[in-house]
């Protein structure tokens, strides 16, 4: 790697496997980076930083044991209250940032990620600095941040968590090491990891999507690694496993928490050795793609409560991302509602359709439990049953008037009337769309949750 001899080590040879793993898809990415990246311990140690986090000045006064105050800060001392500590000491922070120390003379971290072990401890973390420390010049640079201030490929946002998200993705990209999506339904995991294909040097090769949870546990054995004929009743001829058919691009599970411990196993076996072996076959067959997977649930949770291989999540979340809930980036509603109008448009062949204020801030202040997925849903339905050249979302509008009002009840009933209206969506969401479960989970009628539906205009969700 260039500039190698420049890059200090504090990793002992008897790294953990895991960690080594993470460390080396990092190194494989960062490399040719503009943006500096580097990856520290909890004793400040730098374990790597790429080309691009050193100044000529610096790189070659330091020796194996360099600080990264003292690389970065250009300091003596630690630099204080370092935020990154943070992620040593609680697993449930994701990622910090930071800003400049009292003294001004911080590193110039702009965010750090834990990377943790196979014994789920965080031991070092990685590192991205607010800038390359030689900024490209002119229109190249200007244009780079345009890009990153309205999305990525399909990907549409320019709030701070799309944008973090949007930088790890394009940091992730290039490298063939595993990545774990993580969020609610309704937030795209599968768009990013599409994107995260189309932005890849795999581009041009297979992007196949299984999705786990709606396969039996035989049926998806048989789909992923295939079977030679007679191995089970009906296979009457070999079939190649999807597995095979993503070779040399990338494999999507989707839903990888709905899997079962047997199944787990299997797939574990296949990370390690980088081959399936077909059901019913004895020679094992080598492939090459990426995995990508994607879950709903929290599987740490899942794997505490014993319902997930411990050993496997690790191999899955090599490169973790974690996608916002639509609530948690409001300030992405407006771009996404003028590309969905869009859209809809087109695909309906209708003239594009103008979002007046008032619908736009009733867009932005709704609920939406079902994240972007049910916002892209309902303004398709907008566009399809509504004329004129504006677009009228009358029961959000109304909604917003109601709780803008100064009559105390007037609020309470339309936060009432979201919060049901938000829970029923939950609820068919957790039965798969079934009513009369979701009547069930709620504890009223069917009838009674019917009419729900045609008062929220849900009859079709």
């Amino acid at each position: 790697m260039a500039g190698s001899q420049k890059i200090p080590s504090a990793v002992p040879p008897a790294i953990d496997p895991i960690l080594a793993a993470r460390l080396e898809a990092i190194k494989q990415l960062a490399g040719g980076f503009s943006e500096r990246v580097a990856v520290v311990d909890r004793n400040f140690n730098v374990v790597y930083a790429n080309e691009s986090a050193w100044s000529e000045e610096t790189s070659p006064s330091f020796d194996h044991s360099a600080k990264c105050y003292e690389a970065f800060a250009h300091r003596e001392d630690p630099c204080g209250a370092c935020p990154a500590t943070n992620l040593f000491e609680s697993s449930e922070v994701r990622s910090v940032a930071c800003s400049s120390g009292g003294d001004g003379t911080d590193c110039g971290m702009h965010q750090a990620f834990p990377l943790a072990a196979s014994s789920g401890e965080v031991k070092s973390v990685l590192v991205r600095f607010k800038g390359p420390l030689h900024p490209a010049s002119g229109a190249g640079n200007d244009a780079s941040v345009a890009r990153k201030d309205v999305g990525l490929g399909e990907l549409i946002g320019s709030s701070k968590p799309m944008r973090e998200l949007l930088d790890m993705i394009r940091l992730v990209a290039d490298s063939s090491a595993t990545v774990l999506i993580q969020g609610e339904s309704g937030t795209g995991k599968e768009l990013v990891a599409k994107t995260i294909h189309r932005t890849s040097y795999r581009r041009d090769k297979p992007f196949v999507v299984v999705d786990c949870g709606s396969l039996p546990e035989t049926l998806l054995e048989s789909e992923l690694f295939g079977h030679v004929k007679g191995s089970f009743t009906g296979a009457h001829a070999s079939k190649r496993g999807l597995f095979e058919e993503a070779d040399g691009g990338t494999i999507f599970l989707d839903e990888i928490a709905d899997t079962t411990a047997t199944f787990q196993s299997k797939l574990l076996r296949v990370l390690q050795e980088g081959e399936i072996k077909p059901v019913g076959g004895n020679q094992s067959i080598k492939i090459d793609a990426r995995v990508i997977s994607a879950t709903n649930k929290d599987l740490v949770e899942l794997v505490k409560a014993k319902a997930f291989r411990q050993d496997l999540y690790y191999r899955l979340a090599v490169l973790p991302l974690y996608l916002p809930a639509l609530r948690d980036r409001r300030e992405d509603i407006p771009l996404l509602a003028q590309h969905f109008v869009e859209v809809s448009c087109a695909r309906h062949r209708q003239e594009v359709r103008h979002v007046p204020p008032d619908v736009m801030q009733a867009l932005t202040q709704a609920l939406w439990p079902g994240n972007v997925r049910e916002l892209q849903h309902y303004l398709e339905r907008a566009v399809v049953t509504t004329s004129g050249s504006e677009l009228q979302c009358k029961d959000l509008v109304a909604a917003g008037s109601e709780q803008a009002g100064h009559d105390l009840r007037t609020v309470a009933r339309g936060a009432a009337q979201q919060a049901e209206r938000a829970r029923i969506l939950q609820a068919l969401q957790q039965t798969g769309g079934n009513r009369a479960k979701a009547a069930k989970l709620l504890k009223i009628s069917r009838a009674s949750l019917y009419n729900k539906l045609r008062a929220y205009e849900l009859g079709d969700v």
